[in-house]
């Protein structure tokens, strides 16, 4: 089914060449790991799941209902309609699999993790969990299918980065990003490079232990040195700030590297984790970048790889704050810039 879906989606875009607009192709196909698709809306498409959320116990430290409040002010501030919002599927165990091995997903999918692989990563095993983990990597990889075919698209979750093959860790049980990397690149005729711009405030460490040896993946990281994790791993590009670095000097250390990377790396596709964690405000950042900061440097990054013809999927990455509101008005700052971007860049 998968190649015949893939046969006639081809199909459908190779009509573009022929008379039809990119748009009008687009709305005629469904991508593969979509619940409902949204005809009516040739705006910026947002991913979403309702089951982006599970039950947590009172007063933990993740806050889980910043997802539902991110796409409600996205819609109560009219920066988007409900017929721009993508439902993904659940992430299928075959799906997962391409990154995590099989015996960490028996044990995460049927409960038999134990509690030290519980303390690691920060949560309690439940069934509401892993269908969360699953939806939210579901709506990453739609989101990264979206943009290939869009140029643009962003989740309302994602950017579970310390995730590894056989575990989980600092509140990431499955990498979303790695899967939806390594599922693009294993879906084409031609093998996909994938950029993944890691611009949480925390090292991408289980993004770059997956593709440490594979050359189709860049892994470039700016974060904060002396945060967590304790232990790096080496991305292909590390960049580690220190304590307290403000708006100016932060976008200029990004300035620095990204046109090369696009120029030489040259990649099919960027997975964008736009973290608000290096916010002032941000309860485990140490970073000190004001809102204003935190839209100039996802304004900078997105428009500066789709002007170069190269699609980007966003997602929005670690951010922590008791203020639910607060919290979830600022990660959807990367929405709010990736419309700004839609309609610059006439897509």
């Amino acid at each position: 089914m998968l190649v015949r879906e893939i046969t006639r989606i081809k199909q459908m875009f190779s009509r573009v060449k022929a008379g039809r607009s990119f748009a009008a192709a687009f709305t005629s196909c469904r991508c593969f790991h979509a619940e409902i698709v949204r005809h009516e809306s040739s705006g910026l498409a947002v991913v979403h799941h309702s089951k982006y959320v599970c039950d947590l116990p009172p007063n933990h430290r993740f806050p889980m209902r910043k997802f539902p409040r991110v796409l409600h002010f996205l819609i109560k501030d009219q920066v988007i309609t409900e017929n721009q919002v993508w439902v993904p599927e659940i992430a299928s165990k075959e799906l997962l699999s391409c990154v995590h091995t099989e015996e960490y997903l028996n044990n995460f999918i049927n409960g038999k993790i134990n509690e030290q692989e519980q303390r690691r990563t920060g949560f309690s095993w439940s069934q509401g969990l892993v269908r969360r983990c699953r939806y939210e990597t579901g709506g990453t990889v739609l989101a990264a299918e979206i943009a290939l075919h869009r140029g643009l698209a962003c989740s309302t979750a994602g950017g579970t980065h310390h995730a590894f093959p056989s575990c989980g860790s600092g509140f990431c049980l499955l990498n979303d990003l790695a899967v939806a990397a390594k599922y693009l690149m294993g879906n084409s005729s031609a093998k996909r490079k994938v950029l993944i711009v890691d611009l949480d405030v925390h090292q991408g460490d289980g993004t770059a232990f997956i593709f440490k040896e594979e050359p189709c993946v860049f892994t470039f990281s700016v974060h904060c040195g002396k945060n967590f994790p304790l232990r790096k791993q080496q991305s292909d590009l590390d960049i580690s700030l220190e304590d307290g670095l403000e708006d100016k000097e932060y976008l200029s250390t990004v300035e620095a590297h990204l046109p090369w990377l696009l120029e030489t790396f040259r990649p099919d596709l960027v997975l964008y984790d736009a973290g608000v964690d290096p916010h002032w405000e941000d309860e485990l950042g140490r970073l000190r970048l004001t809102d204003q900061g935190l839209y100039q440097r996802d304004l900078y990054v997105m428009k500066t790889v789709v002007s170069r013809g190269i699609p980007v999927a966003a997602v929005i990455g670690g951010g922590y704050s008791r203020d639910i509101d607060k919290l979830a008005l600022r990660h959807s700052i990367v929405h709010r810039a990736a419309t700004q971007v839609w309609r610059e860049c006439g897509l």
